[in-house]
């Protein structure tokens, strides 16, 4: 197989300031697209001031920082009386910004590396999508969902 990173990569994707606010990001992944293969969006890829690439924030992040922080100390969800706790989280979530929540140690991908190289670096790390940087800004991203598409299709 002779299939690279610019063979498969998205070029169109959606992008969001580090300070921006989360509800910002909450709102534009509500009001994502929709890619070609009918995937709604479910991330962004973070910027700076300079528009340099500096993470990815995904519902996931979303929905962990959403949680109070105390759950993640041994305590259970079923053991929180959530008619008050929900409203609290959800106003202290929306007042954090986009950098707080992000996923900032995100290794990206050229257009020239090889299909395999980047499934490895996807799979080795659990990424569902890898963002394309030339000289440190994007240019596209690869979801692991088109890579499988454009495999076994």
């Amino acid at each position: 197989m002779r299939t690279f990173v610019k063979d498969i990569m998205v070029t169109e994707f959606d992008t969001i300031r580090s300070d921006e606010p989360v509800e910002k990001a909450i709102q534009m992944i509500l009001n994502g697209k929709i890619r070609e293969t009918g995937d709604k969006t479910t991330s962004l890829m973070v910027l700076d001031k300079v528009m340099m690439f500096v993470g990815i924030i995904t519902m996931a992040d979303i929905l962990y920082h959403l949680r109070p922080t105390f759950l993640n100390y041994g305590i259970s969800g079923e053991e929180v009386s959530w008619t008050e706790q929900f409203d609290i989280a959800m106003k202290n979530l929306k007042k954090k910004e986009v950098r707080e929540i992000m996923s900032g140690d995100i290794v990206g991908a050229s257009i020239d590396e090889h299909l395999m190289v980047i499934l490895d670096r996807m799979v080795k790390n659990n990424y569902h999508r890898l963002p394309v940087l030339k000289n440190g800004k994007p240019i596209g991203i690869v979801y692991i969902s088109d890579i499988y598409f454009y495999i076994f299709s």
